[in-house]
Order: C-alpha cells, then sequence, then structure tokens
C-alpha cells in the first residue's frame, strides 16, 4: 500500500502525524486490496481531512470531513473511510 500524506497551509506536526499513522493501523486489515491511500489535511478556518483510496480492481472511494479540531476531524474522516474499505471488501467477497 502506497501511503501519501499532505498538509496544505499548514505544518503537520509530528504528534498529529503519529496520531494519523495509528488511526491509519486500523486500514491494514485490508492493506493488500489497496493500491494508494492519499490523506490531504487542509487548514483553513477550520481543519478539512480528505483522504482517497485506490484498490486493486480500479474502485477509487473519497471521503472529507471538516472540523476546528484536527484530531477529530481525523477520526472521523479514518471511521468514514474505514466504513467504506469494509463495504468494499463485502462487495469482493459476494462477487467471488
Amino acid at each position: 500500500m502506497n501511503l501519501e500524506i499532505k498538509a496544505l497551509h499548514f505544518s503537520l506536526h509530528d504528534d498529529a502525524k503519529e496520531y494519523l499513522n495509528k488511526k491509519i493501523e486500523r486500514l491494514r486489515n485490508a492493506e493488500n486490496m489497496i493500491v494508494d491511500l492519499m490523506i490531504t489535511i487542509k487548514k483553513e478556518k477550520d481543519f478539512s481531512a480528505e483522504a482517497t483510496v485506490n484498490f486493486r480492481w480500479g474502485v477509487s472511494v473519497h471521503v472529507t470531513e471538516v472540523d476546528f479540531d484536527l484530531t477529530k476531524a481525523i477520526d472521523v474522516m479514518i471511521d468514514k473511510l474505514e466504513a467504506k474499505v469494509t463495504k468494499e471488501k463485502e462487495k469482493v467477497k459476494e462477487k467471488h
């Protein structure tokens, strides 16, 4: 799985990177199905956390969360992402 993390309009501190990497560990059970995981965190008035996942079979999933608290935005984004990845995983299992 290729992992790319970008921070726009601010620098992502080590604590936040560590926290994000800890949350990404929840997706490791689907690691063999994910080709790319791209996460972009923007700081404007609020934090905007976006993630795009590209699966081996060509499907792409995108989730976004906006919150004034960075950790909360990351939490909710990862929750949404985990749900989408699980749903996609189930779809593939049903076809086989």
